[in-house]
């Protein structure tokens, strides 16, 4: 599978046929609105409000979607376990979001099949208007592998990043070279481990942010890397990646080593290993 070494081209989020920038940008951190404006203008396109619903995202859609609406890919999630409640969960967010449907929907962190239920109650939805397509994430790789033999998933959002290499064996073997769901990788910095100098090999320097993204896209099979900046300097850094190009050798090597390293070591990791 080859893919532009170009990270300011946007490209297919899989079968969807959406364009998307190579970074996305996550809502959880506390990204501010005028982050988001810079990120816009800088041709990320891919807004997840995703885990927490922040306002400064909240409020930078708000901005660009009267003028912007059709350039941008929205990606709501929900964690919703409650069949009734979906309904809610979703008209909430996009009330908030001033937006009429959402490009992807996200059913967050299964680590199972959704239930009958609730892929019924999320169909509905779909069929309502409220979301264009659907997208799952999890932090188990070996299930990704059982939905796409289900067929009705557009979106994978999976853990890949150089500490979570597994995709590698576990997902991108079992995704089918066309028609294939798109995908979104999320953790790049294995929660700023990546980045701690505490967590290096002896005689290391900690990776950069800019270079976790670029590790995740590096992989052909990676479509956004999603980021998620607390302020606007991380969004600025993180930008940079659009101005880059997927890892040489040695770089990939030496991110894979410290990845390993980080790996072994305690963190909330452990709750997913």
């Amino acid at each position: 599978m080859s893919r532009s070494n170009d990270f300011s081209q946007r490209v297919p989020l899989g079968r969807t046929g959406i364009e998307v920038s190579r970074l996305g940008i996550g809502s959880s951190y506390g990204v501010s609105r005028r982050a988001c404006r810079a990120a816009f203008d800088a041709g990320v396109n891919y807004f997840f409000w995703g885990s927490v619903r922040t306002r400064g995202m909240a409020l930078a859609i708000r901005d660009l979607a009267p003028t912007h609406r059709d350039e941008l890919v929205v990606v709501l999630q929900c964690y919703v376990r409650f069949a009734s409640l979906i309904p809610r969960s979703i008209e909430k967010g996009l009330a908030i979001l001033g937006l009429d449907y959402a490009d992807v929907l996200v059913l967050g962190w299964h680590e199972r099949r959704p239930s009958p239920t609730i892929l019924d109650a999320v169909e509905r939805e779909r069929q309502r208007g409220r979301f264009r397509f659907l997208g799952i994430s999890s932090h188990h790789r070996r299930l990704f592998p059982r939905l796409v033999e289900d067929g009705r998933y557009d979106v994978f959002q999976l853990r890949y990043s150089a500490a979570h290499p597994g995709a590698e064996q576990d997902i991108f073997p079992h995704l089918p070279e066309s028609g294939r769901p798109g995908t979104a990788s999320f953790t790049c910095t294995r929660w700023g481990d990546l980045l701690n100098p505490n967590k290096m090999p002896t005689g290391e320097v900690p990776l950069t942010a800019a270079d976790c993204y670029r590790f995740a896209l590096s992989n052909p099979y990676i479509d956004v890397a999603i980021c998620g900046p607390g302020n606007d300097d991380e969004t600025t850094q993180a930008l940079s990646v659009l101005q880059s190009g997927p890892m040489g050798e040695q770089e990939l090597s030496r991110a894979r080593a410290i990845g390993h390293h980080v790996h072994e070591q305690k963190s909330l990791n452990d709750w997913f290993r």
